[in-house]
Parts: structure tokens; sequence; C-alpha cells
């Protein structure tokens, strides 16, 4: 049964039919060659997404797209601009800075390169970079979105893992502001040698007058990020306190959400989480019925003959996540084989929580791989380009968040450290 599953869907991906109805058609395969009732699908579905921590990724969303609109974004790009905007290549540092800053809001890295490559993607074409750079540039940073907390492949690999959503949350710190840095090192670095972004500085405010009007801006991380680790609400209300708060800043304090812009939001904000619940309802389904015909743990088994050693471990599976995190959606990743994995990971000594971080990271370099990148397709459409032009200026990027993959797999230390010191045992 679970060889024809997985046959149906990899045929189905060929056919080029959509990730969620690939695995949900696999499944009903599986059902129907195992004579099982078709209820199940009914009930598996159901139970995958009526799941209390689920709830933070439409509030999450919805917040991203209030900030977008709210002018929230476009004053974080200025407080950046103020900090690295000054040295050559600010700019593209800028963008780097600026999705550090949303993705400890919005959780979604589709909805960070929506909501800051609308803005800097014209300054950076402005400022003579290239589009196909500018482009890359943006879906590669705004992949930090889901590695910076809070994140939605965290709140999924949490679920799916039984791991404390908040030992991720606060274990993403590291590896964020680890990548991060390397960008903008990388992208300085690369300026430098192209010539690029001598005249980055031209309007741009002093530090203090943009912090002064991003201030309202910046306590939104800080609010939301101080108040899950100072115990005063969940990774989930604190979903609901983003969106109160960026309603509140949007309307009542910035002025720039009007009546008529809440309508064009919600709907916005209900398709995309409407996407990743059919994505996740699908996928918890094809993962009850291979659990069931023992695949994780003949898999387990399989791992840990072939694989003597955990560097062995994070090394094939580094392999494995890489191949698929290009064909199938994080989430749907996520959910599938993180309850396989996951305990080899902790039959090898290796904290579920570090393996996290390591999943996330790694299927995140999914959304600027071709063919499925979710972030490429995002940014292409802000460019307004075409997929194939942006290869060349997106592997020197790809090949940046390879290394620093590979550093997060094996000084767990980065990943652990802060952990360890906000949840003392």
């Amino acid at each position: 049964m679970s060889v024809v599953m997985l046959c149906t869907m990899v045929l189905c991906f060929a056919l080029t039919i959509s990730v969620a109805v690939s695995i949900g058609l696999s499944a009903i395969v599986g059902i129907q060659i195992g004579n099982a009732n078709m209820l199940i699908s009914v009930k598996e579905m159901f139970n995958s997404i009526n799941k209390f921590p689920l709830a933070a990724i439409p509030f999450f969303i919805l917040a991203g797209n209030i900030m977008e609109t709210g002018g929230i974004s476009r004053r974080l790009v200025e407080f950046a601009k103020s900090i690295v905007g000054g040295v050559q290549g600010g700019l593209p540092m800028t963008c780097v800075l600026t999705c550090m800053i949303f993705a400890a809001v919005s959780g979604s890295s589709v909805a960070t390169t929506f909501a800051i490559g609308t803005i800097l993607i014209p300054a950076l074409i402005k400022h003579g970079y290239p589009t196909t750079y500018a482009a890359s540039l943006q879906a590669t940073s705004a992949e930090l979105g889901v590695i910076i907390p809070p994140s939605i492949p965290m709140i999924l690999y949490g679920v799916s893992a039984e791991v404390s959503i908040g030992e991720l949350f606060i274990a993403g710190f590291g590896p964020g502001l680890f990548i991060g840095a390397a960008l903008m090192f990388w992208v300085w670095i690369y300026c430098k040698y192209k010539g690029w972004g001598k005249n980055d500085g031209e309007g741009r405010l002093s530090f203090g007058k943009a912090s002064w009007q991003a201030g309202w801006a910046l306590m939104m991380p800080v609010i939301i990020l101080g108040g899950i680790y100072g115990g005063v609400f969940t990774p989930t209300e604190a979903s609901a306190v983003a969106v109160f708060y960026a309603l509140i800043v949007g309307t009542l304090i910035y002025r720039e959400i009007k009546l008529k812009d809440l309508a064009i939001i919600m709907r916005k904000s209900v398709l995309s989480s409407a996407v990743i619940m059919f994505i996740i309802a699908n996928a918890g389904l094809f993962a009850f019925l291979i659990t069931r015909a023992g695949v994780p743990e003949a898999i387990g088994h399989w791992l840990q003959d072939v694989l003597k050693s955990p560097a062995y471990f994070l090394l094939g599976v580094n392999a494995a996540l890489f191949f698929i995190g290009m064909f199938i959606e994080t989430s749907a990743a996520i959910i599938v084989l993180a309850p396989i994995l996951a305990p080899v990971a902790v039959h090898f000594g290796i904290d579920p929580v570090h393996f996290g971080l390591v999943m996330v990271v790694n299927l995140a370099l999914g959304m600027i791989t071709p063919p499925f990148g979710v972030n490429l397709f995002a940014a292409c459409t802000v460019a307004r380009i075409s997929l194939d032009r942006m290869i060349k200026d997106l592997i020197p990027f790809v090949l940046v968040i390879l290394v620093c993959l590979m550093v997060v797999s094996y000084v767990p230390a980065l990943s652990l450290t802060l952990r360890d010191l906000v949840y003392a045992k």
C-alpha cells in the first residue's frame, strides 16, 4: 500500500498537480487498496487540523498582511536603512535586516517577501542593482521569516513531533541571527567586488528620526516575544495579540488602513491560511496511513543500520531533505517527515529541538530552490520577471545558506545555548 501511495504522489507531482491534492489523492488510493472505510479520511483530516497550536497560523498570516497595508513594513525598512544603509551595499543589507525584524512577527516567508519586496525590490532596481539580483536577494532574505521566531514551520514541527513550541522558538534565534549575519556579510563583499551600491545612502534618515517613526512598529516584536518568554501568553495566544496590535497601530496610530482595506486584508489572509490548512489536513491523512503501514518504523530501523553515527545521520538527512524540499511544500514535508525522523534523531542522541531547527532551516531552502520555491514565485511576481532569469544570481545565495546549514547541523550549541538558559532544567 505504501509503495503505491508514494508512486501515486510522485506521479501527481510529475503531472504538476498541486502538492495538497497530490498528497490527498495518494492517501485516498491507499485507503482503497487497503479496503479501509473511507470515513477514515474525514476523521483523520479533521484530527490533523483540530489542534490548538495550529490556530497561530492564520493569525500570524493576518498580522503580516495588516503590517504590510498599515505602513509598518515601510517604517521598518527606513529603520533598517538608517542602521546599515550608509555603507556600500547598504541597500541589500537593509533588505536582509528588515526581513530579520519583520520575521520576528510574521512567521511566514511568503508574507515577508510581499511585504518587504514591494518596497525594496523597486528601490534596489532604482539604485542600479540588476532586477534578477534584487529578486534573488529578497527571496533569500525572506527565508528568515520561518527561521527567526515566531515561525509557522516550527509550530508544525512542534505539533508533529510533540516538541515544545516555546523551546523551538527560543532556539531559532541563534541560527536565524547567524544566517542573517552571513547573508549581510556576503552581500557587502559581493557589492564591493561588483562596485554596486556606492550611492545607497541617498535619502537615508538619521537613526534617531527613523527610530522615532518606527517606534510603534519596533514595539511589536518586543511585545510578542517578550510576552511569550515572560509567560504572559502562549505562542498561539501571541498570534492573536499580534493581530490586535498591528490593527491598532495601522488604523488608529499610523492611520493608513481604511475600512475598505480590511476586506482585502481578510480575503488575502483567508486564502493563504486555507491553502496551508488544506495541505496540513491531507498530509495528516497521508502520515496516518504510512504510520499504520509501519513505514516510519521501517525507515527508522534502516537509517539506524545504514547510518552508524549522529554525524552520518545528519549528513544523510540533510541531503534527503534538501532534495525533498525542492519538490514538496515545507509545511507538508514537516508534517509527513517529522514524526518519522525525530524519533530516529533522538535514538542517535540528537536533541529533538536541535533536530527541529535542522529540519526547518533545510526545508526553508526549498522556498528558494526551483522548481517549487514559493519565495521565488513571490519575488518574481513583485519584480515582474520569469523564474529562469533568477537562477544565476540565486546560486551564490543558496550556497551561503548551505554553508550556514552545515554549521547549524554540527554546532548544536548555536541552537541550544539560549534554549538551555531560558528553559533551565
